[in-house]
């Protein structure tokens, strides 16, 4: 049997491959290496995950996460061994679970617009090109955490026009000082920002959260996507909750940018979970 994870910082969401095909769902909490350790995720899988199969029934382990870069990478590793000892184990990128999921296996460039941002240009088996997002502080051009980072700016200096910034003061429910405390003192300032993208959402029928959203995704592809070689030769492809909700957006700053659209997706479970199998 195999196992197909997706990992971000707070959940983790598992797919058991069985030998006559059938696939079993699992959740758990989220395994970022860069805030949890080895022991730490040894206990919570035992605790979670095994309770459902027998761990040594496991052949294959696929795990996708965020914070899965270099050296970060071995702690998940280590501790999927500790747990599935009989298993062939294999950690890598999100990025790398948005390629597979969105091209399988053709080359392509794929891209990840949810709190935070990620592009690559993917050979059919590995990333080949990819040009740093630079997280929160310095880019994430397109991301929730950007578009919401944009929307706090107008709100606390006065220029969100006065229909939106009333309905934005019902939502965020906080003073300046408080608002500051989030971004500049308390932790994950990203996620904080990232949730006033919904904001946009709920009331994109208000002309300037329209063009802030387009904005964001304007930014995304003059600093990140147009710097590709030749990109306007690949479709874009896209995985995230803040592409997929902003779509019809989204293709028409790609199409501004020459670029056709192909999948633009919420997950990649299905994708990762159907690139495994037919390995198989």
């Amino acid at each position: 049997m195999i196992l197909v994870a997706d990992s971000g910082s707070t959940k983790t969401e598992w797919c058991l491959i069985k030998s006559n095909g059938e696939k079993a769902y699992f959740d758990t909490e989220g395994y970022n290496p860069y805030y949890v350790g080895r022991e730490y995720i040894i206990q919570s899988l035992n605790k979670n995950l095994t309770s459902h199969f027998k761990s040594d029934q496991i052949k294959e382990v696929h795990f996708y996460g965020a914070g899965c870069m270099a050296d970060k990478t071995v702690i998940i590793e280590q501790a999927l061994h500790a747990v599935f000892q009989l298993a062939n184990v294999h950690a890598a990128m999100d990025l790398l679970a948005a390629a597979r999921a969105l091209l399988g296996r053709k080359p392509g460039f794929a891209a990840i617009l949810g709190t935070g941002t990620n592009t690559c240009i993917y050979d059919g088996e590995r990333i080949i090109q990819n040009i740093d997002s630079l997280g929160y502080m310095l880019g994430d051009e397109g991301s929730g955490s950007y578009l919401g980072k944009k929307l706090l700016q107008d709100y606390l200096r006065g220029y969100m026009p006065k229909e939106v910034s009333e309905k934005f003061k019902e939502t965020v429910r906080l003073s300046f000082d408080e608002i500051m405390d989030r971004v500049y003192t308390q932790s994950l300032a990203n996620r904080f920002c990232a949730g006033f993208a919904q904001f946009a959402g709920d009331h994109i029928e208000m002309d300037y959260l329209y063009e802030s959203v387009k904005n964001s995704f304007m930014d995304f592809f003059t600093n990140l996507v147009s710097h590709y070689p030749d990109y306007q030769q690949y479709p874009f492809n896209c995985l995230g909750s803040v592409g997929y909700h902003f779509k019809s957006i989204l293709k028409e700053v790609a199409g501004m940018f020459d670029m056709k659209t192909g999948k633009i997706i919420p997950s990649p479970m299905e994708g990762l979970v159907k690139y495994h199998a037919q390995e198989k």
